[in-house]
């Protein structure tokens, strides 16, 4: 089934207050009003999927079920291919709870001793969902 997304309220399925505002950003210009999970007081779901894309599914269809509205989440971080594509899914995880990037950045780098390849990418899946 193809769906068109409608002008009119948009869910931003995110509690990062940053990814709000970039979608507010991108969305509202075209007619979309954008709230937030944090705004609608929406629990945090346990990300359980084992891919980006099976996370940003997930958080996408708690929002629009809880909300009764369209709802469009991410799920991103870094996959270093000497670490077996880590911290991957896990991004956040190694930032800790207070979520401290440069934290996990830094335990990157430590894990990244004396290895000098050190390609790696920045992965971003993005998920639309209708209730």
């Amino acid at each position: 089934m193809v769906r068109k997304l409608e002008h009119g309220k948009l869910v931003a399925a995110t509690h990062n207050a940053g990814k709000v505002k970039e979608l507010k950003a991108l969305f509202e210009p075209l007619g979309f009003s954008v709230v937030s999970a944090i705004e609608l007081n929406l629990p945090e779901p346990e990300e359980t999927e084992p891919t980006f894309v099976g996370n940003a599914i997930l958080k996408a269809r708690a929002a629009a079920e809880a909300t009764g509205e369209p709802a469009l989440s991410d799920d991103s971080g870094l996959a270093v291919e000497a670490l077996g594509g880590a911290p991957g899914i896990f991004s956040a995880r190694w930032a800790g709870g207070a979520k401290n990037f440069d934290s996990a950045m830094r335990r990157v780098e430590k894990k990244l001793e004396g290895i000098t390849d050190r390609r790696a990418a920045f992965v971003c899946a993005l998920s639309l969902a209708w209730p």
